[in-house]
């Protein structure tokens, strides 16, 4: 029952980006091989599972990199953002973690002598990245758990 709620409370951290998903995925594994059954996982699970989590950290990387370099975003509005979304996670959560970094980026970028149109479009495409790295991340997290629940089933 613990690791089924570890994977679960992993997608928490998809809102609340504080909690480290993977970590909370590789605890439910970890519980499960070294409390339940340390002779079910195959070699070809525990490699699939480290080049997921190798995917899940460049999914998030290269999505922000993408949106944000494309939009003219600065190495300040990156920050921004970075900031913003563990700010954004204790304020109104789970929207906090939308609308804070939006902000922050928006104003560094003003900060930065950006028109209002150039900072918009760069706080728009940090929005963006955070969107389609989530969403990447919500799918590895779970190609992730169904490899885990695949090699324990069969």
């Amino acid at each position: 029952m613990i690791i089924i709620a570890c994977f679960v409370f992993s997608f928490v951290g998809l809102i609340y980006p504080i909690i480290p998903s993977v970590l909370v995925i590789w605890s439910g594994v970890g519980l499960y091989q070294f409390g339940i059954n340390s002779h079910e996982l195959s070699w070809l699970s525990w490699k699939l599972l480290v080049i997921l989590t190798i995917l899940l950290f460049l999914a998030d990387y290269l999505a922000n990199l993408h949106f944000v370099d494309k939009a003219g975003g600065s190495k300040w509005g990156m920050r921004a953002a970075t900031v913003g979304l563990i700010v954004g996670s204790f304020v109104i959560p789970p929207f906090g973690v939308i609308i804070v970094p939006f902000v922050f980026v928006l104003i560094v970028e003003m900060l930065q002598k950006k028109t209002i149109q150039e900072s918009s479009k760069v706080a728009l495409a940090t929005l963006i990245a955070f969107l389609s790295g989530t969403l990447a991340k919500a799918i590895v997290q779970l190609i992730m758990i169904g490899v885990f629940v695949v090699d324990v089933i069969f």
